[in-house]
């Protein structure tokens, strides 16, 4: 594949900047699908390129580009969606902010990087309404601690006889944000029982003693059925439990330590799979047990069992065979 042309997109709720690299020609489009096709079409006549030699470069912006990258992705058109941070980092530093300076400072970015970047693979549809589902769901789990969390400190304050509606209120509303939360996670699940490829991955990941059923289905979800991450390394940086040295000649010997660029809810996940399975599994129990006793850092050796649990999940799922505990075996 060999790309010459570069269309820069930025795309807000409303309208489509775009700007055509070589030339710095610019136009503005409404974001819809029938201005999206017009879009389109003024692309390839700017650019004087066929579809297979033009590439459209855009940040990810949700709901916002989710038509964009459906209709480009449907007309078979060379496209590639960039997290907006990336972007940003690798032109520097930047004065002013507008829509069409943006839609130019994406398309340099695209031509610096053209032959590095790999077109982008859109996700089956069951995908993507299961990531829709697991962010109305952590919503609404998010809501319902925090419900929770105030009932339990007016309980301890205040007289619950002369506060009666107010506990009756919150009450009520813990309990229907548990039925909500049961209804997403039910439809989730019916989702991915439909899908044989989902279940087949979703029953190899579950094997993995200390990954249940929502770590599953965030890891399936967000690697795109484990197609767009090369390895588990990749994917623990982009959770943020790869540690990582921080040094630079003789004067400066910081520790080795994670990122805070990460995916936070897959970082929170994996350390909640971390202690579960210090909890339950009698290997990983015996592996923090024995660091602790060394004097080794526990936060340290948690994160390693994060990245030992992680490395399983994408073993078995290249393998295509569940996990194995040898340590069963052992005399």
């Amino acid at each position: 594949m060999e790309i010459k042309e570069i269309i820069g997109i930025d795309v807000s709720k409303l309208t489509l900047d775009c700007c055509h690299h070589s030339s710095g020609s610019h136009k503005e489009f409404d974001n819809n699908l029938d201005t999206i096709a017009s879009m389109v079409k003024w692309s390839l006549q700017v650019s004087g390129v066929s579809k297979k030699k033009l590439l459209f470069v855009f940040e990810h912006t949700g709901l916002y580009s989710d038509q964009l990258i459906q209709f480009l992705g449907g007309g078979d058109y060379l496209f590639n969606v960039v997290p907006g941070l990336e972007i940003k980092r690798s032109l520097g530093i930047a004065r002013g902010k507008d829509d069409k300076a943006d839609a130019k400072r994406i398309a340099l970015y695209g031509y610096r990087v053209k032959d590095e970047l790999k077109p982008f693979q859109i996700p089956s549809k069951t995908l993507e309404v299961l990531k829709r589902l697991m962010s109305v769901r952590k919503k609404l789990v998010t809501q319902r601690a925090g419900y929770i969390a105030t009932l339990k400190e007016q309980a301890r304050i205040l007289n619950k006889q002369h506060n009666k509606v107010l506990f009756k209120v919150q009450g009520k509303m813990i309990l229907t944000l548990d039925k909500q939360i049961t209804i997403v996670e039910q439809e989730m699940n019916q989702l991915i029982e439909e899908d044989p490829e989902l279940l087949d991955l979703y029953r190899l990941i579950t094997s993995v003693k200390g990954i249940g059923g929502v770590t599953a289905r965030f890891l399936i979800v967000y690697t795109v059925g484990f197609t767009t991450f090369e390895s588990w390394r990749k994917f623990a940086s982009y959770c943020g439990i790869a540690p990582f040295p921080y040094r630079s000649g003789t004067s400066i010997r910081g520790r080795t330590k994670v990122s805070h660029l990460a995916n936070k809810e897959g970082k929170s996940l994996l350390s909640m799979c971390a202690a579960s399975a210090i909890q339950s599994n009698p290997e990983m129990k015996a592996y923090y047990d024995r660091r602790i006793d060394q004097g080794k850092n526990k936060m340290s050796t948690l994160n390693i069992i994060r990245n030992k649990l992680l490395a399983r999940a994408f073993a078995v799922v290249q393998r295509r065979t569940p996990y194995v505990n040898t340590m069963k075996f052992a005399c």
